[in-house]
């Protein structure tokens, strides 16, 4: 594509995307991502959806360490189309919504240093890659990433990005998804967080609600903490069901003249999986 060959001012690819440079990764480089690995493969079964073990085959690679995007995105492309590109860290909305259109997942290239293992602000190849990709091997899943990024591109022409990015930070990111045995584990900024992994599932303060279109994109979010909210859906078929089959455009325009929902709010409409006390951010704020 012209825009592949085409070049910013500070050098990167019009769209972005820069080389991987998996060579210039350290020793120490690589250990970070095993022990981040090998720490979440030990604690996430039975807790996390079961479609995202068996994706974590993906990231096996024939490599140490961090994975090499030109074998992993091979591997990815047989399975659901999709691959993996590198960024020199988060991107503009329009060009993030675009490589998911056209499946590409972006990750950044860089990964935390051994002191930020439980915490880092802006997202490293260990939460891109490994929160991220085993889902992207799940054919349904794999489908409502690229409907999302349509979406966004419409989304971003229309001037309402903020509603949308809701429901990725609510689904992609921190979702949860119920089963027979419980509620389990799927968002990416949950999987691959070792802390998070517990609290979303086993600490009584969050709440955890079913997952309600409409009512998830006014509810605001927090981006420095633990979530306080939950989501719920049933299944992936549902929600890309319910994200095909709705027309966001009304939507918009319904949600335009409502305000924001708090975030540790109850609605009397809610499914109610769990109601949280809201200990710990309390605790936090004080």
């Amino acid at each position: 594509m012209a825009q592949d060959i085409l070049t910013r001012p500070d050098g990167t690819a019009a769209d972005w995307t820069i080389p991987q440079d998996w060579d210039a990764y350290t020793a120490e480089d690589h250990a970070t991502w095993d022990t981040l690995f090998d720490r979440q493969a030990r604690l996430l079964p039975g807790r996390v959806t079961p479609e995202f073990i068996d994706g974590l085959d993906m990231l096996r690679l024939s490599k140490p360490g961090i994975p090499d995007f030109d074998e992993l995105s091979e591997r990815l492309m047989k399975a659901t189309g999709w691959q993996v590109v590198a960024v020199p860290g988060l991107v503009p909305d329009d060009v993030f919504f675009d490589h998911l259109a056209n499946r590409r997942f972006v990750s950044g290239n860089f990964i935390r240093r051994p002191d930020q293992l439980d915490y880092l602000q802006e997202p490293d190849v260990f939460h891109d890659v490994f929160g991220h990709v085993p889902l992207l091997a799940h054919p349904v899943f794999a489908d409502y990433m690229q409907a999302y990024g349509e979406g966004g591109r419409r989304a971003a022409q229309a001037g309402v990005i903020e509603k949308l990015a809701r429901l990725y930070w609510y689904t992609v990111e921190f979702g949860l998804v119920r089963s027979e045995g419980g509620l389990k584990l799927y968002g990416a900024g949950i999987v691959s967080s070792y802390t998070e992994s517990v609290f979303a599932l086993d600490d009584p303060s969050p709440n955890r609600i079913g997952f309600d279109l409409r009512r998830l994109m006014r509810t605001k979010y927090r981006i420095d903490d633990f979530q306080q909210n939950y989501f719920v859906i049933d299944s992936f078929e549902d929600l890309l069901d319910q994200t095909l089959n709705t027309d966001f455009g009304p939507l918009y325009a319904e949600l335009e003249g409502q305000e924001d929902i708090e975030i540790e709010a109850i609605l009397p409409t809610d499914h109610v999986y769990t109601r949280g006390t809201q200990r710990y951010a309390r605790e936090q704020a004080a």
